[in-house]
């Protein structure tokens, strides 16, 4: 299939990759697998059996209402937790053929709804937020936009830096969350060949 180059002449990239079938099911695991993955999971409560403090029977055993053994069980306010949370993995396996697959899916969609520019290149010489702001008024984009080039450049970085919702990635840092979560996607030539060659 062929992609449209924005000033330039169109790509011919992989209808596998970028006109794939929308796996629904399959972007939701990916995506949810991915923010799982993020999460610290360090947590952490004390159960009666860990916190200090005496043993100690505070009152006779009958005769008083409620029969105790100490002032650490969980009914009592500064007594341990029923069941204490424990610093744990929210890990979730995803297999590297349908991570691949996933993203393939995420992008076919993306450019099936015209959300995916491409552009000869994003190269910036200096900073420039006013710079970066007249490019994306070019390239007709708003909202949350992702651009993606194969070598991201501190220029480029820093000129987006200051613009609310627009994140720059290269080819290797690209993943589910950030392309599910862009109004629009803007990649350089040589990105989308890179990203063809990957999911290939």
């Amino acid at each position: 299939m062929e992609l449209n180059v924005i000033g330039a002449q169109s790509l011919t990239v992989s209808d596998e990759v970028f006109g794939g079938e929308y796996k629904k099911a399959l972007v939701h695991q990916v995506v949810t697998a991915y923010q799982a993955g993020g999460r610290a999971g360090t947590k952490a409560q004390l159960s009666r059996g860990e916190l200090s403090g005496t043993t100690k029977k505070f009152k006779k055993q009958k005769g008083g209402g409620a029969r105790h053994g100490d002032y650490r069980a969980p009914i009592f306010v500064g007594g341990g937790v029923t069941f204490a949370a424990k610093p744990r993995s929210f890990e979730q396996k995803v297999n590297r053929k349908a991570y691949r697959v996933a993203i393939r899916s995420i992008i076919a969609e993306l450019t099936r709804q015209g959300r995916l520019k491409v552009v000869p290149e994003l190269s910036i010489e200096k900073p420039s937020t006013k710079g970066m702001i007249a490019k994306l008024a070019e390239l007709e984009v708003k909202g949350r936009v992702l651009l993606v080039s194969e070598d991201s450049t501190e220029a480029l970085y820093l000129s987006a830096r200051n613009i609310p919702y627009i994140h720059v990635v290269d080819v290797l840092a690209l993943n589910p969350v950030s392309l599910v979560g862009s109004d629009f996607v803007v990649m350089t030539v040589d990105a989308v060949k890179k990203v063809e060659e990957w999911l290939a």
